[in-house]
């Protein structure tokens, strides 16, 4: 499980952000002590950092920086600033990528994960997922159940880690198909369906039978 600190001064953007990174399977907190962030954030070494330039004390040009002197944790900006210099800036410093708010949340999901895979490279942060002895291994792209393993394709895989990061929750077709185009591969409706049907019947050659189940009408819920 990936470690994101949050460097937020808005409170309300603060707690959806860990909501929404939690509901994603991510490990998310946001330090309150702005004076020492920097020192907090070169102790903690989390797996990445999501930084916003205006804050108290210090701005966020700042603070990337001197975390840049000490270590090499991924940071991305998320910012209201949207001008070309901000974003030249920000790269200069040292930060992986550029965010402005307001923003599409699976779209820095999906730059989320895309900097963790770049960064984390053969020791992914989240390398494995766990449900129900079900295992889906990030890194090669296979599933275990049992004793039994199989590979995925790249696009069964990101089905599959969609449902289990919302296990027990209905995901709609919509927000599958935004998911995977987020993740850059493109997928309509029919795809969509076959990928399933392939994923389902993967699933049930490993042993972990009626897994994910239609919800006619709504979407699918990985049981």
């Amino acid at each position: 499980m990936a470690k994101i600190m949050i460097i937020e001064d808005n409170e309300n953007i603060k707690k959806e952000l860990i909501e929404f990174l939690v509901r994603y399977g991510y490990e998310a907190y946001a330090p309150t002590n702005f004076e020492n962030i920097v020192e907090i954030a070169v102790k903690d070494e989390p797996d990445l950092i999501l930084l916003d330039i205006n804050l108290p004390y210090y701005d966020g040009y700042y603070i990337c920086r001197e975390i840049r002197k000490d270590k090499d944790i991924p940071i991305i900006i998320v910012t209201s600033r949207d001008s070309e210099m901000d974003e030249i800036m920000s790269m200069n410093l040292g930060a992986d990528d550029f965010v402005t708010k307001p923003y599409n949340t699976q779209i820095l999901l999906a730059r989320i994960s895309a900097v963790l895979r770049r960064t984390c490279g053969n020791n992914a942060c989240y390398e494995i997922i766990e449900h129900k002895g079900l295992k889906l291994n990030v890194t090669n792209a296979s599933i275990s159940f049992n004793g039994k393993e199989i590979e995925l394709t790249k696009n069964e895989l990101k089905i599959l880690l969609c449902l289990m990061k919302n296990k027990g929750c209905i995901v709609s077709r919509e927000d599958l198909m935004d998911y995977l185009w987020n993740s850059d591969l493109y997928i309509d409706d029919n795809t969509l369906s076959v990928n399933v049907t392939r994923l389902r019947k993967k699933l049930q050659e490993i042993g972990f039978k009626d897994g994910i189940e239609t919800k006619r009408g709504l979407g699918y819920i990985l049981l």
